[in-house]
């Protein structure tokens, strides 16, 4: 199974709109270095057929999946409803007309109810042949359930995200927990036995919503996973900074990184 991280920034991306000159705001982090210049989160897993399913819907997800050489996809699941994880959701319709098929997605209740206020047209029943809107074919998960998207089997769990909740998922030995600060008895049940966790961290410094550095590095250190891979990341995360600063078996993702993923 193969991970491909399409974006790994925060919600307004790196470089933020604005700096000095018009041409972004980059923070702490150093303008030369690619790796650095972040899109906003989301993945695509593939499966060892080659079936492939999509996480969230960026505003940047047309040009992640083009810039990643991501022809289809054959689902989606949606960890939260927030801006910048489901506004790409109208180019979904391209990829409607890829596969020839309403997508099928993986939701919880509150981010279908969402999704219906934001992109109602998208729920209206489908009238082929073609598709000149998105159209969605609805599955409503909740903690705890095994869901299969693009013939790969799938458990979600619940997530504190400060004022709201978010769905983390473990395929295999895999997990994915963007959006997150804090993690409760049935998560970390979920999680045991990685091998390879990525993981929202967004600043040095605590935030209200997510993960900081610190609960990072002692999140990591409790769950014992060979690798910690570090995403959702604002533009205080310098990429040159972190290579020299973090603990053995903690990472930060890039645009386009892959992850293989061991059986």
């Amino acid at each position: 199974m193969k991970v491909i991280v399409l974006g790994c920034g925060g919600s307004a991306g790196v470089p933020m709109i604005g700096g000095a000159d018009g041409r972004g705001d980059w923070g702490e982090c150093d303008p030369a270095e690619k790796r650095n210049r972040r899109t906003r989160s989301s993945i695509v897993v593939q499966g060892n057929s080659g079936r492939r399913f999509l996480v969230d819907t960026s505003p940047d997800m047309r040009t992640q999946l083009i810039d990643h050489g991501i022809v289809s996809v054959e689902g989606i699941l949606f960890t939260h409803s927030h801006a910048d994880h489901i506004l790409g959701l109208d180019d979904v319709r391209i990829l409607n007309r890829i596969i020839g098929r309403p997508m099928p997605v993986r939701a919880d209740a509150h981010t279908v109810s969402e999704l219906q206020r934001r992109f109602d047209y998208a729920f209206l029943p489908w009238r082929p042949p073609g598709f000149i809107r998105p159209v969605l074919d609805i599955d409503v998960v909740k903690s705890g359930d095994r869901v299969s998207l693009a013939g790969i089997e799938i458990e979600v769990f619940d997530q504190d995200h400060g004022f709201s909740t978010t769905l983390g998922f473990r395929l295999g030995r895999f997990a994915y927990c963007t959006d997150v600060v804090d993690l409760d008895a049935p998560a970390w049940a979920a999680l045991e036995g990685i091998d390879t966790w990525m993981v929202d961290c967004f600043q040095r410094e605590p935030h209200r919503t997510h993960a900081s550095l610190a609960m990072v590095v002692e999140w990591a250190a409790k769950l014992g996973a060979r690798r910690t891979i570090l995403t959702h990341m604002g533009t205080d995360m310098d990429w040159g900074w972190m290579m020299r600063n973090l603990p053995r078996g903690l990472e930060p993702a890039y645009d386009g990184m892959e992850i293989t993923i061991p059986e």
